[in-house]
């Protein structure tokens, strides 16, 4: 990821939350013939001293033959983004942006054993069900059993070892008060739900000003 500038810069632990929090992404590597993707859910394991992110392709995906342990796979996560026009600033002499916070994820991936694809299933399904609350969370087990182990020997489970965490917050954080305050208030208006969202992490971060 190339980071515009230094202020823009997400610590490594804020990106991974970031990530973690999203949980769905684009995830790429190279083949013979180019770049390929897939979008994909993903769960983030921590430990003191590494990250694994663990997804799951249709057995067919190209992308899974490309996983031998040795191959680096870039993971994508975004979030919402807003464009800024030039004239929502309060001060003149500026040039129209894009806000956006994104985060990339980089390192060999391997495929993991069929044994693990329930598990696997399990950690993805109870994080994204919980989100659904107070809905009563679904899970694998209601599944009739012939068709769940269908289903689990259909994907192949992917784990990458992360060796390089880089995200980006650009949220404008270089503009004077009287500036932020002016683009905040034009992308709160927005009939955009991501240029509210925006606007709503513009305000977090300077509190004190009036909107």
């Amino acid at each position: 990821m190339h980071i515009l500038r230094p202020m823009f810069a997400w610590d490594r632990d804020g990106a991974l939350d970031f990530a973690a929090a999203r949980g769905f992404g684009a995830v790429i590597a190279s083949a013979d013939t180019g770049p390929i993707s897939s979008h994909v859910p993903f769960s983030i394991h921590r430990t003191s001293d590494s990250v694994a992110v663990q997804f799951h392709l249709a057995a067919r995906n190209k992308l899974a033959e490309l996983a031998d342990g040795r191959n680096p796979f870039l993971l994508i996560v975004w979030g919402p983004d807003a464009y800024v026009s030039n004239d929502w600033y309060a001060t003149p002499d500026h040039v129209s942006t894009w806000l956006y916070e994104a985060v990339h994820l980089s390192g060999p991936v391997r495929r993991l054993p069929t044994e693990g694809n329930r598990g696997h299933g399990d950690v993805l399904l109870s994080t994204f069900e919980e989100r659904l609350m107070p809905k009563q969370p679904w899970s694998l087990s209601t599944m009739e059993e012939n068709k769940r182990e269908t289903m689990l020997q259909s994907i192949v489970v992917l784990e990458m070892d992360v060796k390089r965490v880089e995200g980006q917050r650009k949220l404008n954080q270089h503009k004077s008060d009287e500036d932020y305050a002016s683009i905040t208030r034009h992308l709160a208006n927005s009939d955009d739900a991501d240029a509210r969202e925006i606007a709503g992490k513009l305000k977090s971060l300077r509190p004190h000003l009036e909107y």
